[in-house]
């Protein structure tokens, strides 16, 4: 089965917003993901609901939020608002994350739940067959264009074996320095969904960059 692709606007060309998402909606993208970063969880701020409810009202292709904010679960209405279908948040921000994750279904969305570089997979066991889809972090989160970190490879394999040993059907989904190159290696570990970022929207053809990831 062919990979999901998520193109990153965190990477797309503000001033250009709206070309750039059109671009996406006539690609094989599945998804488009949107990073929203306070500026405490992480080191950056990038935009925030007044922004993303025009890239909401332009894209056609599914929305894929990915908080990297304290307290998420306080913008569970902003983001189902935005016509969300999953919502993303990371397992650091959230101390009462079983709480979150069905406060996320509750809402009418799909509850997927991200870990850092430094957290280990196993700390998703209880977790595991509660939500959508798990998201590694290949960078540490905060800005686009960092390089992948190695040992992302090797936890994909480890979550795919967590989801196997539970029986979970979560998808594994890989964000942060996700080009062809890595991108093949995480997909033949066991991902199932990959974001990119710069490997889109600085390839000179972002269209056939898509294509070239999509067909991994």
């Amino acid at each position: 089965m062919k990979p999901i692709i998520s193109p990153s606007i965190l990477s797309a060309n503000f001033a250009y917003l709206a070309n750039d998402i059109e671009m996406v909606n006539g690609s094989e993208a599945d998804w488009v993901h949107i990073d929203i970063m306070d500026g405490v969880f992480v080191p950056n701020i990038s935009f925030g609901f007044p922004v993303l409810k025009y890239v909401a009202k332009f894209s056609e292709k599914p929305l894929d939020v990915h908080l990297m904010i304290v307290q998420p679960e306080k913008f569970i209405p902003e983001v189902k608002a935005l016509g969300a279908r999953i919502m993303n948040v990371h397992y650091e921000a959230c101390p009462h994350l079983h709480r979150v994750v069905q406060q996320i279904r509750e809402a009418g969305m799909l509850p997927a739940v991200t870990i850092n570089p430094a957290t280990p997979v196993a700390m998703l066991r209880d977790i595991i067959n509660d939500v959508y889809m798990v998201l590694l972090m290949g960078v540490n989160p905060g800005f686009g264009g960092q390089k992948f970190i190695e040992h992302t490879v090797r936890k994909v394999c480890e979550l795919r074996e967590l989801i196997t040993v539970t029986g979970s059907e979560a998808l594994i989904e890989v964000d942060g320095g996700v080009n062809l190159e890595t991108g093949a290696r995480l997909v033949e570990a066991g991902a199932n969904a990959l974001v990119a970022g710069n490997a889109v929207f600085s390839a000179p053809d972002p269209v056939a960059a898509i294509r070239a990831l999509k067909n991994l």
